[in-house]
């Protein structure tokens, strides 16, 4: 899978996938990610990206020209364009699973107070990390790219450690873990992971896992019908 981030700032990602299971992957072939300076996408001897909004109002617009020169330079025939937005589509694991189905994804950084609406007319998905404001979609950038690299075949060497994800087959956080020691500081593993019954086990977890999620984030549990625990 080919990943290509578009952005005024490369310097913010390059050193990012060159750690962890991401760099693995990259070393292997899996994965092939490339970030590029905007600016090497416009046409004017300032190698401006910006300008101000028609109309009035605060701070600076990403223009449409560079970016959609960049699009159509790194487009490959099956790729899909992401822009990085507050207004975006929240990002949740579904779309990550369907996002790593596809080639080659193309990151679009966006930054200062957004982009021109045109960008939109070129643009396949509009995502958001989260209900705020940062000051460009660098950081959103690599999340959205290590969510959907890391569920490509191969680059997280135990597939089962993505299949018991949260969020990864339900609207669910993961269960408590445990590892060791035993005991610290009188806070023991509970006796079932210590029983050697897979089958409590697993009883154990998922409701442990439904317990986790009512308390942390019981707006999952409202999008459809309460998983059962048996």
């Amino acid at each position: 899978m080919r990943v290509d981030i578009v952005t005024i700032f490369p310097g913010m990602l390059q050193g990012f996938f060159q750690y962890g299971v991401l760099q693995a992957a990259c070393q292997a072939g899996l994965i092939d990610v490339k970030v590029h300076d905007l600016r090497d996408y416009t046409l004017d001897k300032h190698r401006q990206v910006d300008d101000r909004p028609y109309g009035g109002g605060p701070g600076m617009l990403l223009k449409v020209e560079p970016l959609f020169a960049a699009v159509q330079a790194l487009k490959g025939p099956t790729g899909q364009v992401v822009l990085t937005s507050a207004q975006g589509k929240l990002l949740d694991q579904q779309t990550a699973k369907a996002l790593a189905r596809v080639d080659q994804l193309i990151l679009l950084c966006g930054r200062y107070e957004g982009v021109d609406e045109r960008v939109l007319s070129f643009v396949d998905h509009e995502l958001s990390i989260g209900d705020y404001v940062l000051s460009g979609g660098e950081v959103a950038a690599a999340v959205i790219a290590e969510a959907v690299l890391r569920l490509v075949p191969g680059v997280v060497g135990d597939a089962e450690s993505v299949r018991t994800d949260s969020f990864y087959q339900e609207p669910l956080l993961g269960p408590p873990q445990y590892t060791r020691p035993e005991d610290f500081q009188g806070m023991a593993v509970p006796q079932v992971l210590r029983s050697g019954n897979h089958e409590q086990i697993a009883t154990w977890r998922r409701e442990q896992s439904l317990k986790k999620t009512l308390h942390n984030r019981p707006d999952l549990l409202k999008r459809g019908k309460t998983p059962s625990s048996g």
